[in-house]
């Protein structure tokens, strides 16, 4: 990121531990709850990934086409979840930014060697569609305040039952989907702010 290393560092490790959280998420729960848990873990540590610093571990050109497809068939699977709105939709939204940043920052786009890296520490050039940019920070600006809004207190969700209602229930965008919501909800405000920072590069 333009503001150096460092941000690229804690952005890095912020997401990776949240790719693992969501990892020990996905070893219980319905089926459902696991497919989801196992999604939010590609993006953490695919976000930590793109993260690292630039100038310690310049990725080579081909790792930005592999973040693009990858998180291409992670879209694709969440297409039809997505039909039924809540966190589901988020997930579709999530994967197709990182298409965007993944090719927004290959070096085919910003005509560098090392890609418009989310830890690099200069001010280089990078693609990226401004109107498209600006959306995606919008909707992440919501996100993550509604996201820090279920966890003041009082506004806890219950950890059982129903679906809820969009962004406040068990299903709905950022409420908790297994035993302990508070962590889960963490987590996703964490990954919503670091996709944030990272559009912010763009």
């Amino acid at each position: 990121m333009h503001g150096g290393a460092s941000i690229g560092w804690l952005l890095m490790v912020l997401c990776a531990v949240s790719g693992a959280y969501c990892l020990l998420r996905a070893r219980t729960g319905t089926p459902r709850e696991r497919r989801t848990a196992r999604s939010e873990a590609l993006m953490g540590f695919g976000m930590a990934a793109m993260a690292v610093p630039a100038a310690v571990l310049s990725p080579p050109g081909w790792a930005w086409a592999l973040y693009a497809v990858l998180f291409g068939a992670a879209a694709l699977r969440a297409l039809r979840p997505a039909l039924r709105g809540g966190h589901h939709l988020h997930h579709l939204i999530g994967s197709l930014a990182m298409v965007y940043m993944a090719v927004a920052m290959s070096p085919a786009v910003t005509g560098s060697g090392g890609g418009g890296h989310a830890g690099h520490g200069t001010a280089a050039g990078v693609g990226g569609i401004p109107l498209l940019t600006g959306v995606l920070l919008v909707y992440y600006a919501f996100y993550v305040l509604g996201a820090a809004g279920r966890l003041l207190p009082g506004a806890a969700v219950p950890p059982t039952g129903g679906t809820g209602a969009i962004g406040r229930g068990p299903g709905g965008l950022g409420g908790g989907t297994d035993g302990r919501p508070e962590l889960t909800t963490a987590c996703r405000l964490t990954m919503g702010i670091g996709m944030f920072a990272m559009l912010l590069t763009l």
